[in-house]
C-alpha cells in the first residue's frame, strides 16, 4: 500500500533503551483519530480522516483509492466537492461559442438548473438527481425544443465534468435517464396569399424584406444586414455574409448563423423589387461594432433602416410592423383596444423561409441544394424539417405515368382489352 494510516492520537518517541515508544499526544481522545494519507496523481498529498474504531475502514478505503487511481477511475475528492453552478459557471465563461450564443446558455442554466441543481457537489451526482430535475422541467417549460435546450447545456457542463476529472460518468447518459422528447410539430408553410397579403400590410420600407425572406430564404437578421455590396443584380446571385443581432441588447454586425457564408440565386423578380425599393428608400451607411458591443466597428451601406436612419432593431420592427401586418391579413387576431398582439412564434418572419423552402421543394429542387441556400450546416437537418412536404413516391409515379399516357393519347381499357390479356 503506497499511501498510510496516521494514528493521530499517537506519537513514535524514542525510549531510554533508544527504541522506539508510542506515546499519547496532545489530540489524544479527541477529534478524529485515523488518518488515511496518499500522494494523488498531481503529485500533492490528499487525505480523509476517521473516528476511533476505523481503522479497517481507512484501510479499505486508502485501498480502494490506489485501485482507482491504477485503473483510471479516481475522482479527487477535493475537487468533487466542486458545485454544479461553480463548475457551469467556467465553463460557460471558457466557450469560444459567440457572446449572443453564450448568454443564451448562461440564462438556460441560471433560470432552469442553478435553482435546483446549483449547489449540489460534483462528486455526488446520481442519475435519480438528474431524473427528478427532468421531471421539474417537465412541469415548468411548456416548450419541448426549450426543454431539450436547457437539458443538453447541463448534460454538456457534466461531460466536461468529466473530461476535467470531477466525475467519473455522466448522470445524463446513464440509461435510466430519458431526455425531454422534441416536438412532434411540423412545419406548415404559409400559403402565397399570406405571404403577399403581410407584405402589402407592411410599410413600405420594410415590403422588399419579404421577397429577400420568402424569394431568398434570409433569416430575418441577414434581411436587415444585407449590405448593397453583397448583391449581384446582373449575375443573379447574392452573398448571404452578414446579420445584424442583438448582443446585451445593442445591435451588432455578425457572421450568419453558425458562421456559415453562402451564396444564393436571386430571382430576377425579387430583384426588381429590391431594385423599386432602393430608389424609394436610397440605401443608409451604417455603422456597427462587429460581434460585440465593443467590438471593431464595420460600416455597411444597407437596403433597410428604420424611419430615423438606423439599424432596424427586430423586437421594434415585430411589436410594430410585423405583428399588425399579420392582424390586417388575419394571420392573428386583431387584439382588442389596449392590448398587445397575440403571441405567434410560428408566424414571425422566419415563416418566409419555410415558405421558400417550400417552393423549392414542389418544384423539385433537391435537399443538398436548399440545405446549402438556407445555410444549414447539415442537409440532414434539412431532410428532417421539410421531408414531409417532398412530393411523395407515389405522386411522382402517379404524375409520370399520366403523363406518358396523356402524350401517347387515350386507350380503351374496357373489360374485352383485360380479358384478351
Amino acid at each position: 500500500m503506497a499511501g498510510h494510516i496516521q494514528d493521530r492520537w499517537y506519537k513514535t518517541t524514542t525510549g531510554p533503551d533508544h527504541k522506539p515508544v508510542k506515546e499519547r499526544s496532545d489530540r489524544y481522545g479527541t477529534g478524529l483519530r485515523y488518518r488515511a494519507r496518499y500522494i494523488g496523481p498531481d503529485g500533492t498529498e490528499k487525505s480523509k480522516s476517521f473516528r476511533d474504531g476505523q481503522k479497517r475502514l481507512a484501510e479499505k478505503w486508502l485501498s480502494k483509492t490506489e485501485t482507482d487511481m491504477a485503473t483510471g477511475q479516481y475522482v479527487d475528492p477535493r475537487s468533487a466537492r466542486t458545485t454544479f453552478q461553480e463548475h457551469a459557471v467556467k465553463w460557460v465563461a471558457a466557450q469560444t461559442s459567440d457572446i449572443a450564443t453564450r448568454q443564451a446558455v448562461e440564462m438556460r442554466l441560471r433560470l432552469h438548473a442553478y435553482p435546483h441543481i446549483g449547489s449540489r457537489p460534483l462528486g455526488s451526482f446520481r442519475p435519480e438527481h438528474i431524473r427528478a430535475w427532468v421531471r421539474v422541467l417537465e412541469d415548468t417549460v411548456p416548450a419541448a425544443s426549450y426543454r431539450r435546450a436547457i437539458f443538453g447545456n447541463v448534460s454538456a457542463v457534466l461531460t466536461a465534468a468529466v473530461d476535467d476529472g470531477l466525475l467519473l460518468k455522466n448522470p445524463c447518459r446513464a440509461e435510466s435517464v430519458k431526455a425531454p422528447k422534441p416536438s412532434p410539430t411540423r412545419v406548415k408553410p404559409w400559403p402565397a396569399e399570406w405571404v403577399f397579403g403581410v407584405r402589402e400590410a407592411l410599410p413600405g420600407r420594410y415590403r422588399a424584406g419579404v421577397d429577400l425572406g420568402g424569394g431568398c430564404g434570409l433569416r430575418q437578421g441577414e434581411v436587415f444586414g444585407l449590405p448593397v455590396d453583397e448583391v449581384d443584380f446582373l449575375g443573379g446571385w447574392l452573398h448571404v455574409a452578414y446579420q445584424i443581432k442583438l448582443v446585451r441588447g445593442k445591435p451588432v454586425f455578425a457572421p450568419p448563423k453558425g458562421g456559415k457564408e453562402r451564396d444564393v440565386p436571386f430571382p430576377s423578380e425579387v430583384g426588381a423589387a429590391l431594385a423599386a425599393h432602393m430608389t424609394v428608400y436610397p440605401p443608409v451607411a451604417i455603422t456597427l461594432p462587429w460581434c460585440e458591443p465593443d467590438g471593431a466597428p464595420v460600416t455597411k451601406k444597407l437596403f433597410f433602416t428604420n424611419s430615423d436612419g438606423h439599424a432596424v432593431r427586430r423586437n421594434a420592427f415585430n411589436l410594430r410592423a410585423w405583428k399588425p401586418a399579420l392582424a390586417a391579413v388575419g394571420v392573428i387576431p386583431v387584439p382588442e383596444r389596449g392590448e398587445r398582439h397575440a403571441k405567434a412564434p410560428e408566424h414571425g418572419m422566419h415563416a418566409l423561409r419555410h415558405f421558400y423552402a417550400s417552393v423549392l421543394l414542389d418544384a423539385g429542387e433537391n435537399i443538398k441544394a436548399l440545405s446549402q441556400y438556407l445555410g444549414h450546416s447539415d442537409p440532414g437537418f434539412t431532410l428532417r424539417t421539410y421531408t414531409h412536404l417532398m412530393p411523395s413516391s407515389e405522386g411522382r409515379t402517379r404524375k409520370a405515368v399520366n403523363q406518358v399516357y396523356g402524350e401517347h393519347g387515350s386507350r380503351d381499357h374496357g373489360p374485352g382489352t383485360a380479358q384478351a390479356a
